[in-house]
């Protein structure tokens, strides 16, 4: 079977990326896919492919992610489908975490994707269609856990643009998803793939306690399925009316539903505070 999308995906070496790369050409769609190190992506995906784009990017340098885009279109003519997927973990409290280590993360995290979608957009505006997936974390709307603060502001800074970049494009015929995982049994809390800082300050035991459960007692027990994600993330981009936010897994719906009930708790508990503010006429 062959699809006549194109989809282009960051961070395709491993986890979810990978994932999405294998079930997309399965069912025959082209992909490009984008991974620091040309070696790791061709081993990963293992195929002869010839639907099959592979590419070494920088993500950090808008001349590289040029270059990418520009010789995917040059490669399939078109780019329908954007996943800015790359990003990596960073577990640890905010006192401990260096200006240089926090700084990094969101240059990956956040400035990668800003870097593609930057230079995808005017492929995707003057075709007058497209759909671009920015992969955040359920930490993109929930960042009530110690140790999480500068990888979940990363989250949420993907969430905040994405939602205004929907509105901007969709005068183009383009469309925007958020997606927001929960724990999928990927090597994301791997020591290889989850970063912690360089020094750590004693004081901060629930932060340790966090990065402790990250590390030895959710790693490879995550209840999500990565290849099923990968079909939810498939599925939306033949909808009409895709969603702006895609949460996925059941850990994820229930932390939605704590923070909804929690927020609206205190927006009632404070009605009145919140309401006196206004200028008397």
């Amino acid at each position: 079977m062959e699809n006549n999308k194109v989809w282009f995906v960051t961070g395709a070496s491993k986890g979810l990326g990978l994932a999405l790369v294998k079930k997309l050409l399965n069912e025959g769609y082209k992909v490009a896919a984008t991974s620091r190190n040309l070696s790791d992506l061709t081993k990963a995906v293992d195929t002869q492919n010839e639907q099959f784009l592979p590419l070494a990017v920088n993500l950090t340098s808008e001349y590289s992610v040029q270059e990418a885009v520009e010789h995917t279109v040059k490669t399939f003519g078109k780019i329908d489908v954007i996943v800015n997927n790359a990003g990596y973990g960073l577990l640890g409290g905010i006192e401990e975490l260096t200006d240089r280590e926090a700084r990094d993360n969101f240059e990956v995290n956040v400035f990668g994707s800003l870097n593609v979608i930057r230079k995808a957009l005017p492929y995707l505006r003057a075709q007058k269609s497209g759909h671009i997936l920015n992969v955040s974390s359920i930490g993109g709307f929930t960042g009530a856990f110690a140790g999480g603060g500068i990888y979940c502001a990363t989250k949420f800074a993907v969430n905040g643009f994405s939602e205004t970049l929907s509105a901007e494009v969709a005068p183009f015929g383009i469309k925007v998803t958020i997606v927001q995982p929960g724990y999928f049994r990927t090597n994301f809390l791997s020591a290889g793939s989850l970063a912690v800082p360089q020094n750590q300050i004693a004081d901060y035991q629930n932060v340790r306690d966090t990065v402790n459960f990250h590390q030895n007692d959710m790693d490879k027990q995550q209840a999500g399925d990565p290849e099923k994600a990968a079909e939810a993330m498939i599925s939306i981009t033949n909808e009409a009316n895709p969603p702006l936010n895609l949460f996925l897994g059941e850990d994820a719906y229930g932390l939605v539903e704590k923070k909804l009930a929690f927020v609206q708790n205190e927006l009632a508990t404070w009605k009145e505070l919140t309401l006196s503010t206004a200028i008397q006429q």
